[in-house]
Order: structure tokens, then sequence, then C-alpha cells
């Protein structure tokens, strides 16, 4: 039976190292490092008694070994071969063992002590464990418990590649770094959605800055003041009824005199509040091509150009009837009213701006950008559906005399319809090979509708709950501020009063 041997001095046990058996010759006595002596990994305090340090020098004699290297990390000492550093000649240790030049030396590490012969360097001793290990072995270990971010920026102080770790560990360590990257950038990209710029440096120095700072928290930050949250809720207001007016303004029986005069009062009324409050988000712009460049100031100039372009429409109608009488400008007239129809319909776009206030609009908004790969995906999908059914059941129903499957696309419709499971009914097949056709194309949209629909309403659930709990922070701050303030002011006042009246001292 064999006899089991001593256990080796590694990181990790299942490791395997070169086994030295016998008695080392002095050239490999050299290079030879374990790592798992506690005599080469010292801990190290720069707070060390000055007193006793001349009993220290007589007990303990300086070591001036040319072939070591004396790595002083954070506190932790290592011993380091020459030899095995100049293995890895690209690396800032592999650099320190092969420059003779002590100047050279000096710009690689932190600190030198002459009196030591260590080099210091002010990085994480943690990892650096890691890294010594790797001058041992070759091979670069990663931990889970790691974080992605710091490990990188420590491998690549020391000019170690991620290259020598083991694929497996460097697949999962590349698929966590990149969660980790994609999770700042949403972050990021969710703070600059809902925080409003900095008001308190962008008017400083400009033309009524303080004027037009007040303007910008009345019709930007909701939060600011009460007038402000009043403006805001008047705003969504004013939205519900111009969308509620236009519904009502094709109604047969509100077409008449009386209820089309009323429909146009509200109508303006609308109009001129929209305007004012797009006027005072422009005069409170600190710049105006970013204005221009807003997705939510974009909406608001949709919202109030069709009440201006029909007003203007209206009267190149008046004018034409009046003074053309020609059969190609009654025409134009009618082509004019066509067009006028278009533009009232625009203001239906004014729902838009109740994103503006609503924190589940702009997650679902948010939600949409972060994910439109894989609504592109979906869309192309059900395009591939569409055009493949369609073919299908054309080329089986085509020849079924009556039928509505005269050309493919005539059956587009069929096939849109039976991809979205909604199913009018309104054309449907005759042939049993038509019918398998449909069945398929209706299997094929369940599938498709249930792939996007955990990914979508997951991310939507997190983006509305993380936007609603900055949202709720922000709005408790600004509470917690505007009582700071209060209690300021009483206490400013009553001091005053102290002041102005002294008490009598009889």
């Amino acid at each position: 039976m064999r006899q089991p041997g001593p256990r080796r001095a590694s990181l990790a046990a299942s490791l395997k190292i070169r086994a030295h058996r016998g008695r080392r010759t002095p050239e490999e006595e050299e290079v030879y490092i374990p790592f798992a002596q506690d005599s080469l990994v010292k801990p190290w305090s720069s707070m060390q008694n000055v007193t006793g340090r001349n009993q220290e020098k007589s007990k303990t004699p300086i070591q001036r070994n040319k072939c070591l290297l004396n790595i002083n990390v954070g506190g932790k000492l290592f011993h380091i071969a020459c030899k095995v550093a100049a293995r890895y000649p690209v690396t800032r240790l592999g650099k320190l063992a092969l420059h003779t030049d002590p100047m050279k030396k000096l710009q690689l590490c932190d600190d030198y002590s002459v009196q030591k012969n260590e080099y210091f360097f002010d990085r994480d001793p943690s990892i650096f464990h890691y890294i010594f290990h790797f001058y041992r072995s070759g091979v670069l270990w990663i931990m889970d418990e790691m974080c992605p971010s710091h490990f990188v920026e420590e491998i690549e102080y020391w000019g170690i590649h991620l290259k020598y770790s083991q694929r497996c560990c460097r697949i999962l360590f590349e698929e966590k770094q990149d969660e980790l990257t994609e999770y700042l950038k949403i972050q990021k990209e969710l703070e600059a959605e809902l925080e409003p710029l900095d008001s308190r440096g962008q008017f400083e120095g400009k033309f009524l800055g303080r004027f037009r700072k007040m303007i910008w928290n009345l019709t930007e930050n909701p939060y600011s003041s009460v007038p402000a949250k009043i403006i805001a809720v008047m705003s969504s207001l004013f939205v519900l009824i111009s969308i509620v007016g236009m519904t009502l303004s094709t109604v047969e029986e509100l077409k008449h005199k009386t209820g089309k005069r009323w429909m146009e009062h509200l109508e303006m009324i609308c109009a001129i509040f929209f305007t004012s409050e797009y006027l005072m988000r422009l005069i409170s712009s600190s710049s105006f091509k970013n204005f221009l460049r807003a997705a939510f100031n974009a909406v608001d100039l949709v919202a109030i150009l069709p009440f201006y372009v029909q007003i203007l429409f209206e009267n190149l109608d008046e004018a034409d009837t009046l003074y053309h009488e020609e059969l190609h400008q009654v025409e134009n007239v009618s082509k004019l009213g066509k067009v006028l129809k278009i533009i009232k319909l625009m203001r239906i776009f004014r729902i838009l701006k109740l994103a503006r206030h609503s924190t589940g609009l702009r997650a679902f908004g948010f939600t949409i950008r972060q994910c439109y790969q894989q609504v592109c995906c979906l869309f192309l999908f059900i395009a591939m559906g569409v055009f493949t059914f369609s073919a299908l059941m054309h080329s089986v129903e085509h020849d079924v005399p009556g039928t509505n499957f005269t050309s493919i696309p005539y059956a587009w419709w069929w096939a849109a319809v039976s991809l979205s499971t909604v199913g009018y009914g309104d054309t449907v097949p005759d042939t049993i090979l038509g019918r398998i056709v449909a069945f398929g194309c209706i299997s094929f949209g369940i599938i498709l509708n249930g792939m996007p629909i955990s990914i979508l309403y997951n991310k939507f659930s997190d983006y509305y709950a993380k936007l609603k709990a900055h949202e709720n922070e922000t709005s408790h701050s600004l509470k917690l501020s505007r009582r700071f303030r209060l209690k300021e002011r009483v206490l400013r006042k009553l001091s005053e009063c102290c002041r102005a009246n002294p008490p009598c001292h009889h």
C-alpha cells in the first residue's frame, strides 16, 4: 500500500504543480517559493515601535539577498524570487526583477526602504495573494466573491492579463463583469431620466438668472414648492380635458352650432395654457439647443402646433372661398380640408404629455428603449410568420371557388390576425390543409407572444420600482429641507422679537 506523502504548501490542494521528490538542487531551492509558509507572508505596520528599533536591529540582521524581491503590499510582506518574477517580463514585478537601474525601479513602486530592502506598494493585499500565487503556479485564480471592477483594476496595475486564468473561471468572471457594467449603465440612465438638471449652477451669471431659476423650479421640479405641484396637476388636468373635448367634438349631437362653439372655446383655453407652459420652459432653459433636443419638449410643441396650424388653414380656406371660384381652386380647398382633419387628429399626441408627471409611463418608455433589441426581434419574427403562413395558406386555398386568399398580399391580414391570436373570423380557410396551416400559425403566434412578455414585465417592474423609490426619496428630502428652513425662520423671528423687546428690570 502506498504511504501518504506530506501535503504540498499551495493555495489549492488540487493544483498540480511540479512535485519535487527527494532533495532539491541549489538552483531549484533558490526558485522554489512555497505560498503557504507563514515566514514568507508577514504582517507589517507602519506605526512600529520607534524606540525598539535598535533592539530589533540587534536581534534581526538585515538580509541583503539579491535573488529575492521583498514586496510590501499594504502592510503585508511577500518574498518572490527574481527568477520567478522574471518569467513574466511584461508584468510590474517582472520589470522590477529585470531592471538594474535604481531610478526605474523606484518608478515601478510607491516607496522603497533602503534599510530593509523592501519595495512598498499601496495596493490591496488580499488580491495580491492571488497575484503572488500566479507567480508561483502560473495560474490566476478568481473567486466569485470578488468585485469584478476592483479585481480588473488590480491585475491591470500589476500587468497581469486575464488570459492566465482558467477558461471556466474566466467565462464566469466576464459574464459577471458584463452584468455589472450593464447594471451600472442602466442605473446611470435611470438617474438621468428622473433627476432634473441641477438648477443651482446653471443660471449663475446669466441674464435674469434668479427669475429663470424660479420659473424652472415651477415647471420642471414639482417637488420644489406647492405652486410647482399645483402647476403639474393643472397640466395633467388640461391634457385630460383637451382629450375629452376632442372626443366629444366627434359626437353627432354636439356638432350643432352651440356645441361646436363650446368645443372651440375649450380648445382655445387648453391651447393657451399649453402655449404659456411651453414658453415658460423655453425662457427657463439654460441651453436652447438642449431644449430643442429634449423629447418631452418636442411633445409639448406637437401639442400646441395643431391649434395654430388649424387657425392658419381656416383663414386660407375662407380666403380661397371668397376670392377664387375656379374649379381647381375648389379642389385645393377640399385638399386643405383633408390636411386640416389630419392636423386636428394630431391633438391626440397631447396624451403623451402625461408621461412628464407619470412614473408608470416614464418607466414604460424607458423599458421600451432598453429592450429595443428584443422588440425588434419580435417584429422580425412576426414579419417572418406573416410572410411564411400567408404563402402557405395561398398555396393550399387559391384553387377553392370563392376563396378570399386570391393572392399572398390578401392573406397577410389573415396571417397577422392569426399570429396575434385575435382571430376576427372574417377570413377562414375551407380545406383541411388550410385548417392545418391555420393551426400552425396560431400555435406559432402563442409561442411568439409568450416569449418577450416575461422579459418586458420583469424589466418594467424593476425600472418602475427604482423610479418610484427615487421619486419618494426626492420628495422626502425636500420635505425635510422645508421643515428645517421653517424651523430656522421661526427661531430667527423669535430672536428678532427678543431683541426688539428687551426685558425690563425693576
